[in-house]
């Protein structure tokens, strides 16, 4: 299995401001020392690591990390897709094997963010250099999201963590046909992670999360869709083994062969892992 989600941190109360004293137990380091033990026990051979801080110097600590673990298969890091030297920073990372593409924490944008054309400008050259794009938004900026994903008919996208549907107020009805719109075009893929943390931290209900998983696996298929944990913040609404469970209990309806691609081929196919472990060159 691979676990296309997870995040590593020295914790810093002004760079990590975003965990928020609700979120309390996320307020320390969380390395990979810490992560390879769940990952044992939950039978998963490699983790892509994704950007939590909107800087390079995520990208050469996330490269640090995947140079003595080699379970970090592949990173997906941060560039700033406005400045004008976007280009030789591709260029730079497109040196790192590890590097398998860029996410920018949109969810945290003002609205029209993703109709600015020197971020626009920025995202069409990814594709030049075999990127991945990993959207990061919340439900009501979906119609955004439509707009943007035509603009790139070509250019791998992923849509991370279903698009945060708001679980606890069980709303589904615009989210969903936001999303059928979405998986309509055939270079979006989407993560089954980060549920839990929409629900209600503390009483949320497996069947609560069925309405989502049915719309996502009727609309992106099971070749589009990829399983991820959004390990440590997963532990603050249930953890590691249990959001595994659930999305394996759902996963039992249908195929082994649909199993292995949602739990490893098509994260293998999204974010290029078949030089696995690939570090540098």
């Amino acid at each position: 299995m691979i676990d296309t989600h997870v995040h590593f941190w020295k914790y810093d109360k002004v760079k990590d401001a975003w965990i928020t004293d609700d979120m309390k137990m996320l307020q320390k380091d969380f390395l990979p020392h810490d992560l390879f033990p769940v990952l044992k026990e939950n039978n998963i051979e490699g983790v892509i690591a994704v950007q939590a801080d909107q800087s390079e110097n995520e990208n050469n600590f996330l490269i640090a990390l995947a140079e003595t673990n080699p379970f970090i298969k592949g990173i997906v890091g941060w560039v700033d897709f406005q400045n004008k030297n976007i280009e030789n920073r591709l260029l730079y990372y497109s040196k790192f094997s590890i590097v398998k593409g860029f996410r920018h924490i949109v969810q945290a944008e003002p609205a029209g963010f993703l109709k600015n054309k020197n971020f626009l400008e920025g995202i069409g050259l990814l594709r030049k250099y075999n990127f991945t794009y990993d959207i990061l938004v919340y439900e009501n900026q979906l119609q955004e999201v439509i707009q943007f994903v035509k603009k790139f008919p070509g250019q791998k996208c992923m849509i991370d963590h279903c698009a945060k549907p708001n679980v606890k107020l069980k709303s589904v009805d615009a989210w969903k046909k936001a999303i059928e719109e979405i998986a309509g075009f055939d270079n979006v893929y989407c993560k089954l992670s980060g549920l839990t943390t929409e629900a209600d931290w503390t009483s949320w209900k497996e069947e609560d999360f069925y309405p989502y998983f049915d719309c996502v696996t009727k609309a992106f298929g099971t070749a589009r869709l990829v399983f991820g944990s959004d390990w440590p913040v997963v532990n603050i609404s249930g953890g590691y083994l249990i959001w595994k469970n659930l999305v394996e209990n759902y996963m039992r309806n249908f195929s082994a062969e649909d199993n292995e691609k949602v739990f490893k081929k098509n994260a293998i196919e999204f974010y290029n892992l078949s030089e696995i472990g690939g570090h540098n060159e």
